[in-house]
């Protein structure tokens, strides 16, 4: 007898009648004044990609890929759609979703990451930046959440926590089993991973989603312009987490003997790769000095390291493609709500312009934080951000004195890799929790503290510097 499933049982069948029902629905439902049929489609489209995110009853990368395809036959000039049903999109936006310049800022990232781990450079990186630290219990603390954060920025947060998870384990076997040490190191790894990952555009997913949907718009963000803002906040909440663990899960031992085990051999690609990866650094963040385009940038890394051999075809299944797709779905549906003439619609029916900034600065954050929480936070950046851009636009003049459209989506990106109160909420508290060394009731006290103090922090830095 099979098993009952609640997402294939309940869930699904639930979204689909759902979606079925506001494809069909009389349009005055809506209260939408000259909606038309392709605008009803993309709503129903957008519900079935934001039920199918929230409840993961497939796949993020799957909900991304079908609700592309359903915009290209239900909405695009080479579908089902007509002229007559309203504003068509072209398909070629639709389908340019996963060649946008961000989607390339992401994949030189992932390269990068790869020819590092290649070459051993992420294991030279985790000698040199821990050495200053000592041997001090609390210093190495400090060092680990640093050294995480900041491989956070440049790699996937769940390759980042795997690989600490390795570094640590026998670190965290030496320490006192009756101590706090041990849940303190277990901690660190997706607390850094999830913060770290706030400080670049490439370090996690909702962070390009946002930067797309300003591109969109016509706001661009230099990857500098990002660094100079987000770092700050990344090396706030660092030391706040650090102080926080030392409080809640002191260490009884004083001292702790770093193994990090790995290869690293300083032949010819060992160096082509750190000079570029250096390079590739500089030049994203002095973008604005030398006017190249960061998503330009990102693509030279893989030019480098195809031409030298460093990375080769078998590299390329090492390339997180699924995390790719996911965002692209995120792109060709804010794309389908504003060239249908949705998104202006829903700005003219729905009286933004009444509501209070603050008001909607700090409801957005709540909101992105404690979805993450339940669901991938790319998966809520790509349900919110499209939604949060219509409502900024429309509260523009409101908006203005705290950075507009740009400082509420960028905010709502940073909430929600705050998010992490559950082993559910991310890959890094999963890989964490695997340890067997954290209770959840602890993973939860501490995620709440660091998730709501990271949302002020990152709204206060933002509203004193926007962008």
């Amino acid at each position: 007898m099979k098993q009952f499933n609640v997402k294939n049982h309940v869930l699904a069948p639930l979204t689909i009648l759902l979606v079925l029902f506001l494809w069909f629905a009389p349009a005055s439902m809506f209260h939408i004044d000259g909606l038309t049929v392709v605008q009803q489609r993309t709503i129903a489209i957008f519900f079935y990609a934001a039920l199918m995110w929230m409840f993961e009853i497939i796949p993020a990368w799957a909900t991304s890929v079908s609700t592309i395809v359903m915009l290209l036959l239900a909405v695009s000039n080479k579908g089902f759609a007509k002229p007559e049903m309203g504003s068509l999109v072209n398909f070629k936006e639709i389908m340019a979703a996963f060649a946008d310049p961000i989607i390339m800022l992401f994949l030189g990232g992932f390269v990068l990451a790869v020819a590092a781990s290649k070459v051993g450079l992420d294991v030279y990186l985790a000698h040199i930046l821990l050495k200053p630290f000592g041997h001090k219990s609390k210093n190495v603390l400090l060092g680990f959440l640093v050294l995480i954060s900041i491989m956070s920025m440049f790699m996937s947060n769940t390759a980042t926590a795997a690989m600490m998870l390795a570094f640590l384990a026998p670190v965290i076997k030496t320490l006192p089993e009756n101590g706090g040490g041990r849940i303190s190191l277990a901690m660190s790894i997706p607390i850094a991973a999830n913060i770290g990952g706030i400080g670049t555009p490439i370090g996690t997913p909702p962070n390009a989603i946002a930067i797309g949907q300003l591109a969109s718009e016509g706001i661009e963000i230099g990857f500098g312009s990002w660094m100079l803002r987000m770092v700050p906040v990344v090396a706030i909440m660092i030391f706040f987490s650090w102080r926080l663990l030392m409080r809640l899960f002191p260490f009884k031992a004083k001292t702790i003997e770093i193994v990090i085990d790995g290869k690293c051999n300083k032949d010819w690609k060992f160096w082509v790769v750190t000079v570029t990866f250096l390079g590739t650094i500089l030049l994203w963040m002095t973008g604005e000095l030398t006017g190249l385009n960061s998503n330009v940038v990102a693509l030279i890394p893989f030019a480098v390291f195809a031409v030298t051999g460093i990375f080769e075809r078998n590299d390329f299944a090492k390339i997180d493609w699924h995390v790719l797709w996911m965002v692209a779905g995120g792109f060709a549906l804010g794309t389908s709500l504003n060239k249908t003439g949705l998104a202006a619609a829903m700005v003219e029916a729905i009286p933004f312009g009444s509501w209070s900034a603050i008001a909607v600065l700090i409801m957005a954050g709540l909101l992105g934080w404690l979805l993450s929480n339940f669901i991938a936070n790319s998966s809520a950046a790509n349900l919110l951000v499209p939604i949060l851009a219509v409502i900024g636009t429309a509260m523009a003049d409101n908006l203005a004195p705290m950075g507009g459209v740009t400082t509420l989506l960028v905010c709502v990106a940073a909430s929600t890799s705050f998010a992490m109160l559950f082993p559910i909420s991310t890959p890094p508290n999963a890989i964490a929790s695997s340890t067997g060394l954290i209770k959840t009731h602890d993973m939860t006290k501490v995620g709440l503290i660091v998730g709501l103090i990271g949302i002020a922090v990152s709204y206060g830095v933002l509203l004193l510097f926007p962008f």
